[in-house]
C-alpha cells in the first residue's frame, strides 16, 4: 500500500468542567467528548523525497514543521526510522481555532495513517498513548464515540453514546486563544460546575432531553463575558426549536442539540440570514453505540 486516506472527525463537548489547577499551569478538567460527523480529509501518500510535504486547501495554514500533522507524522517516522518520505494533503473543513479539535483530530488521523502504511502494528491504545505527547485532544481523536475525559483529558473512558440527533455547529467570526480563556478562568466558591455525572447517567439512559439539559461548560463564563456573540447564537438557536445550546471546548464554537430534522434545517435557514456565524453546518454524531469497548 502507497497511499491512504482518512477522515479526521471533529468532536464537541457535551460537558466541560474545570475541576483544578496544577502548578506546572495545566488544568484539570472531567469533559465529556462526542465525536460528529464534520471532518477533515487527509491522504498519505509515500514517496522517495526522506522529507515530509504537505498540502493544504488553506493558504494561512503552515505546512512546515509547526503543523501537529507533520509533527504527528514526524513522531512515528523518527521512533522506527522509517526510510523514505511522506507527502500529505490536508482537506480542512473543520473550521481553524473552533473548539472543535480540528488540528488534533487531523493529528490522530495521521499517526492511524503512518501506522497502516508502513505495518508498524501499533494498537489504538498504543496510538494514543503517543498522542497525547502531541496534545491533551489526540488520544480522544484517535479513539472516537463518546468518552469521560479526566487528568488533562488525557484519561479516557468510554461510555454510552449519544442518542441520535441533529446537531447546528456555527462559528461566529472570529479566534479565541484557548490559552487566553484558561488564564483567566477563575476557579472559586463562585465558578460554575455542570453535572457531568448527570450526563453519564442521561447517556446510559439513552435521555436526550435529559441530555440537553445537563450540557455545561465550564469555561463559557470567561469566553461568553469577553464575546458576547456567542450567547446571542445561543438564545437564537434555542428560540428556534433547538432542546439546548452550548460553547464547545474554549470556543467560540456553539452548537444545537435538535430532536427534529425540519426543525433543525429550518434554524439553519434562519441563522443564516441572521448573519451571526461565519460557519454553520448541520450535522449528526459519530455514533458509537455499536463498537466494541475496549
Amino acid at each position: 500500500m502507497d497511499s491512504i486516506k482518512l477522515k479526521a472527525l471533529a468532536k464537541i463537548n457535551l460537558g466541560l468542567d474545570v475541576v483544578g489547577r496544577r502548578p506546572n499551569g495545566y488544568h484539570d478538567v472531567r469533559m465529556i467528548m462526542q465525536s460528529i460527523y464534520l471532518y477533515d480529509n487527509l491522504t498519505l501518500t509515500k514517496t522517495n523525497t526522506n522529507k515530509i510535504t504537505i498540502r493544504t486547501n488553506l493558504a494561512y495554514l503552515p505546512t512546515n514543521e509547526n503543523n501537529l500533522v507533520y509533527k504527528a507524522a514526524n513522531l512515528l517516522f523518527q521512533e522506527f526510522n522509517i526510510k523514505g518520505g511522506l507527502a500529505i494533503n490536508l482537506d480542512k473543513h473543520i473550521p481553524v481555532a473552533a473548539g472543535l479539535a480540528g488540528g488534533s483530530s487531523d493529528a490522530a488521523a495521521t499517526l492511524i495513517g503512518v501506522n497502516k502504511l508502513y505495518n508498524l502494528g501499533l494498537s489504538k491504545k498504543e496510538l494514543m498513548k503517543r498522542g497525547v505527547t502531541l496534545g491533551a485532544d489526540v488520544p480522544f481523536c484517535i479513539m472516537r464515540g463518546t468518552a469521560l475525559s479526566e487528568g488533562i483529558g488525557e484519561i479516557l473512558t468510554k461510555i454510552d453514546p449519544m442518542p441520535n440527533c441533529h446537531i447546528i455547529i456555527a462559528k461566529p467570526d472570529l479566534s479565541v486563544s484557548t490559552k487566553y480563556v484558561y488564564e483567566h478562568l477563575r476557579l472559586d466558591d463562585s465558578t460554575y460546575h455542570p453535572d457531568i455525572d448527570g450526563l453519564v447517567t442521561k447517556l446510559e439512559e439513552q435521555d436526550l432531553a435529559g441530555i440537553a439539559k445537563k450540557l455545561g461548560n465550564t469555561l463559557e463564563q470567561v469566553t461568553e463575558t469577553s464575546y458576547p456573540i456567542i450567547g446571542e447564537i445561543k438564545q437564537f438557536l434555542v428560540e428556534h426549536g433547538a432542546l439546548n445550546s452550548l460553547m464547545s471546548g474554549s470556543g467560540p464554537t456553539v452548537y444545537g442539540i435538535f430532536d427534529d430534522k425540519e426543525t433543525a434545517k429550518a434554524a439553519e435557514r434562519k441563522l443564516r440570514l441572521a448573519g451571526l456565524a461565519k460557519d454553520i453546518v448541520l450535522t449528526s454524531c459519530f455514533n458509537n453505540r455499536y463498537m466494541k469497548r475496549k
